[in-house]
This record gives structure tokens, C-alpha cells and sequence, in this order.
């Protein structure tokens, strides 16, 4: 592999949590009248910051729009998380693979990803190799998350290859200088290629990949 270091995306890539979130924003925005569909949100919604999800939603809400949206938000999905949250298939033998540094960089908070790494058993794996967009106040399609990620490890963008499943995240490493691979499905394969990511389906498929570059 020619790659230095990998960066994995966390949500819809080492958990499967946007069912959990978005299917949250959903039915809480429902229930103030925003009638969002689901399967439209699971496109459009994937990867994009928390404001962004909130603007959305309170601009078609016809109650008032809760000043603790947010938090009420939080607390229903973290304890959805704690319930039900799986890791992505195969993406624990994927990691054992790697014999180069790894770690992930998130849209969401540091405490999201601790409770949710933790949960599904791969929080002792990344350690302090987590990265926020909170952290640093710039937020994908912004390339900063991924470069301080690359930096903190010691690697340029060019060692790098990041792994995501969003089109905000496909294009915040390019737009960085990065090589990115894009977990598909039939939901955001187009929006993934049209961003410049090299399409896989499965993990096994991309540590097939990997190997070959």
C-alpha cells in the first residue's frame, strides 16, 4: 500500500449511526409539522453539519421550533445509540489489517464519538487518534479536519487516503489534497462519484483496495 496513514469518516463508516440520527431529526421535525421524508433526508442530510440539519428542519417546522432542539435531539440519539448501535460490517478485521497509523475525524462532537467508538468496541483502537470539527470551529466540505488530522499524525495530505461515505466529507478531501475512497450504497453512489471518490461496497472490498495501491 503507498499510503502512510489512513482517516477513517466515523458516522456510516466505523458506526452505523445515520439511520439512528437521521431517523431523530426526522421524526422530531415531524412532530412540529416539517413533514420531511425519510428516505430525502438520508440523502440530502448525510454528512452535513448539525446547523445545517437544524436550519432545514425549522424553516418547514409549523409549531415553534424548541430553543432545546438540540439538546432533546442529543439525549434521543444517544440513548438510541446506546440500545441499538452496531459497528459497520466488516470494519473491525479491516483495522487489524492496517500495519500504518490510522484515525478518525468527525463532523460531531468528541463526545459522540467516544460514547459510540466505546459502544461498539473500537474506542480503545482509536485512543487519541480522534478528531473533531468542533475542536477547530471548521466543518466539512472545509478540508481543515482532515489536514489538522493528517498533521497531528505527522503525514502531508499525499501520504494519506481518507475513507468516507458522504459527499461534504468526499469533497473536503479532495478540495484538501487528499486521495479518498467512498463507502457506497444505492442512496449516495452518485453523489460520492461525482465528487471524485473511488467507489467500494464492502470493507472487505476496500482493504482489496488498498492492498492494490
Amino acid at each position: 500500500m503507498k499510503y502512510k496513514c489512513v482517516i477513517f469518516d466515523c458516522d456510516g463508516v466505523l458506526v452505523d449511526t445515520e439511520d439512528i440520527s437521521i431517523g431523530t431529526f426526522v421524526d422530531m421535525g415531524n412532530k412540529l409539522g416539517a413533514s420531511i421524508d425519510f428516505e430525502y433526508a438520508m440523502v440530502h442530510f448525510l454528512g452535513k453539519s448539525l446547523e445545517y440539519c437544524f436550519d432545514y428542519i425549522q424553516e418547514r417546522c409549523s409549531e415553534p421550533f424548541p430553543l432545546d432542539f438540540e439538546k432533546q435531539y442529543r439525549e434521543k440519539s444517544f440513548e438510541k445509540f446506546k440500545n441499538v448501535l452496531q459497528a459497520i460490517e466488516g470494519v473491525k478485521e479491516l483495522i487489524s489489517k492496517l500495519d500504518v497509523p490510522f484515525c478518525v475525524a468527525s463532523n460531531g462532537p468528541l463526545n459522540k464519538m467516544q460514547l459510540n467508538l466505546k459502544i461498539v468496541g473500537l474506542d480503545a483502537v482509536f485512543a487519541d487518534r480522534m478528531f473533531s470539527a468542533y475542536d477547530i470551529n471548521k466543518f466539512k466540505p472545509d478540508p481543515a479536519l482532515f489536514i489538522h488530522a493528517a498533521k497531528k499524525l505527522g503525514f502531508k495530505p499525499e501520504d494519506c487516503v481518507v475513507i468516507e461515505d458522504s459527499d461534504v466529507g468526499v469533497k473536503a478531501a479532495v478540495s484538501g489534497g487528499f486521495d479518498v475512497f467512498g463507502f457506497a450504497n444505492f442512496r449516495n453512489e452518485t453523489l460520492l462519484k461525482k465528487e471524485g471518490a473511488k467507489l467500494f461496497y464492502k470493507m472487505n472490498e476496500l482493504s482489496d483496495l488498498l492492498e492494490k495501491q
